[in-house]
């Protein structure tokens, strides 16, 4: 059904304003008389789609956690969570989240429970999310694990924003280095050429000089094309699961890329079961749905095995320790565990030191990648203009 855009007065005569899911225009206006609104204005929602592609008003991770963050609070303030979703549906000034707390709000008067609800938003709400909300709806502790899905959230937003951060200034010189060499070849080397055209036997750097700044000036247009080609196909690729498939192989072998991938996969493996534990979750059933919270093929087919032995008796460390996920620290930490009754505390512990382990590895490698990308982008202008002295150089010799 359509969305419809409202402005208007409440009965204590308050400016009211958000958006409501109706049939038609007439049914939309019903529905807001109905709740005692003194309409101004009522209008579809017009979504036009190049404007969706550059826009900013996208929900991210931030918005998700914000709005866990604050259910949290208001059901421990006693607000029932239809009644909270509501407030912070008038409260939002964000028209991508309100229109999604509105739909939320909408599927909960029909009778539907929360975690069924946020089950058709897999985009902003994953299984862990999902199962964790239903959990705490059984359990009786919503509160509590809506707090310890934000604090997650929130480590999720601030680890993003630091590679963001880091990331920055690399590719700002990177932009520099490709504009300076698209400069000199276009226009510096061009102008240089006019010193070579009677000489004959010219030096093979002075050769290689010229032809480079042709076949740029000749082709760089389809070039460009091409560049921008393979990053939509990427882009759209990264959807299909063929595509994942054949990344998440290459990426659990790349020596780099490869531990970054199991740190955040133990992250996300042992933060999940250590919430569902503290929640009272069965400790067969928590190991099944955390192993469905790893993303990689391979590595949630090897906790599936180990979760197939501890089923049949074998003891928990011990089946987990034949994983890449649990090296022997890990592994020796669970024996602990299980002897003293405190598996929930010593999942939380394992997942708080990876994700310190994360947070340093990912310091280290921006850290790295900043010196080792001026020095690539240096050497390339560097070499160019060394290359285009060396050749002024030979004209002038023969000139002379």
């Amino acid at each position: 059904m359509p969305q419809y855009e409202y402005n208007g007065y409440d009965k204590a005569g308050a400016r009211v304003s958000g958006s409501i899911t109706a049939e038609s225009l007439s049914a939309a206006q019903q529905l807001l008389k109905k709740q005692g609104l003194l309409l101004k204005s009522v209008k579809e929602e017009q979504l036009n789609q190049q404007a969706a592609l550059f826009s900013t008003d996208k929900i991210g991770i931030a918005d998700i956690e914000f709005l866990t963050a604050e259910l949290s609070l208001l059901l421990d303030s006693g607000l029932k969570i239809d009644k909270g979703i509501e407030l912070l549906k008038s409260a939002n000034k964000k028209p991508s989240l309100a229109r999604l707390l509105n739909k939320i709000s909408t599927e909960l008067r029909s009778g539907k429970q929360l975690s069924q609800v946020l089950a058709g938003f897999p985009d902003y709400f994953d299984a862990l999310y999902v199962n964790l909300v239903s959990i705490g709806e059984k359990t009786g502790q919503l509160s509590d694990v809506f707090r310890q899905l934000a604090s997650d959230l929130a480590f999720r937003r601030d680890l993003q924003k630091k590679i963001s951060q880091a990331l920055t200034y690399p590719m700002v010189i990177l932009l520099v280095c490709i504009a300076s060499v698209v400069f000199i070849f276009n226009y510096v080397v061009p102008n240089m050429a006019t010193m070579f055209e009677r000489q004959q036997d010219l030096p093979f750097y002075t050769t290689m000089l010229l032809s480079t700044s042709a076949w740029l000036q000749q082709y760089q247009l389809i070039l460009l094309v091409v560049l921008v080609l393979l990053g939509v196909l990427v882009v759209q690729g990264r959807k299909r699961p063929a595509f994942q498939r054949r990344w998440q192989w290459l990426a659990i072998r790349i020596p780099v890329v490869s531990s970054a991938v199991l740190q955040v996969e133990r992250i996300r493996f042992n933060g999940g079961l250590a919430m569902m534990l503290q929640a009272g979750v069965a400790v067969d059933q928590a190991l099944d749905l955390a192993n469905g919270n790893i993303k990689q093929a391979e590595l949630r087919a090897e906790m599936q095995i180990a979760i197939g032995k501890i089923k049949r008796g074998e003891q928990l460390s011990s089946a987990l320790r034949q994983t890449r996920l649990f090296p022997d620290f890990f592994a020796s930490l669970l024996s602990v565990g299980e002897e003293s009754g405190e598996l929930a505390r010593i999942f939380q512990e394992i997942a708080q030191r990876c994700q310190r382990q994360f947070t340093d590895w990912v310091t280290r490698f921006t850290s790295l990648l900043e010196p080792l990308l001026i020095l690539v982008m240096g050497g390339i202008v560097g070499g160019v203009v060394v290359i285009m002295m060396l050749s002024i150089t030979s004209a002038t010799d023969v000139g002379l």
